[in-house]
């Protein structure tokens, strides 16, 4: 198991700039200097796409990169799903206090903290097991909306405060102070892009993550298992909001579960899911 260590003022510094850097990178995609989503770079990540298959890949060179005591992680990932809305899209993504049922097993608790047009905070309680780290965390995020038309925009969503749960799971489980523990996450930060077109809603994540850096001695087992685990993490988020958001209702199925309910039935957007 790997020792205990402390989250280093050096290694933040280095994940800031880096995250800086991954936001600016959103402005050559809103000014046409590269194309919105980045699945319309290469032609045949959209055929792949229409066929089914989740797309996950590092953003430049490896995936990972070194920072002072730690490691950056850095992959994005692409899904597409036919005849969806950005209406349905949101109907998922914001609805926070059902994360714990979207995201099973991994996301054990959720909650929506604050809300308002173009902000919104987050908290989740989540855990993941990798060959001999346990590892589960409380975590809360700060999310960014940026709407540019009715069928496009993008999100911006970091995490504002991050403790790991020693003995979660036992009686004495309890919340460790920020910046410590095994080191397994450290820091989260996502940009999610979207596109409605005429045959359904095209979506990507580029998911960035600092860890504690890996022990020489056990950089030969613990760096593929890394690499495996950004790719499969990646994958299971697309992968379950593609079905969370195929699994909603229909507009006449919304209408009477509305009826039902009593409540005011949403408006109908063109290409909405029949």
């Amino acid at each position: 198991m790997l020792n205990a260590i402390e989250l280093e003022p050096r290694t933040v510094q280095a994940w800031d700039e880096y995250t800086r850097t991954a936001d600016s990178r959103m402005q050559a995609r809103l000014d046409g200097r590269r194309t919105f989503l980045w699945v319309d770079e290469v032609a045949d990540r959209l055929s792949c796409l229409r066929r089914g298959e989740i797309l996950v890949a590092p953003v430049s060179g490896p995936g990972t990169r070194s920072a002072p005591n730690g490691l950056i992680h850095d992959w994005i990932g692409a899904i597409f799903i036919p005849n969806a809305t950005v209406e349905g899209l949101f109907a998922v993504v914001h609805d926070y206090n059902r994360y714990k049922e979207f995201y099973k097993p991994v996301v054990a608790d959720s909650k929506a903290l604050a809300c308002t047009k173009k902000d919104r905070t987050f908290s989740m309680v989540w855990q993941r097991q990798v060959v001999f780290i346990n590892a589960a965390f409380e975590s809360q995020y700060h999310v960014r909306e940026f709407g540019l038309d009715e069928r496009r925009g993008y999100s911006i969503t970091a995490t504002t405060r991050m403790q790991e749960i020693e003995g979660y799971g036992h009686s004495g489980a309890h919340l460790l102070p920020p910046g410590q523990g095994t080191g397994f996450i450290w820091r989260l930060h996502s940009i999610l892009r979207y596109e409605e077109r005429q045959e359904g809603l095209y979506l990507e994540m580029e998911a960035i993550a600092l860890t504690r850096d890996i022990p020489a001695s056990l950089q030969w087992i613990v760096k593929p298992v890394v690499n495996h685990l950004s790719i499969a993490s990646l994958a299971a988020s697309l992968r379950q909001t593609r079905d969370a958001v195929k699994s909603l209702p229909g507009p006449r199925e919304r209408l009477a579960l509305c009826a039902d309910r009593g409540c005011n039935p949403p408006k109908a957007t063109a290409g909405a899911a029949n």
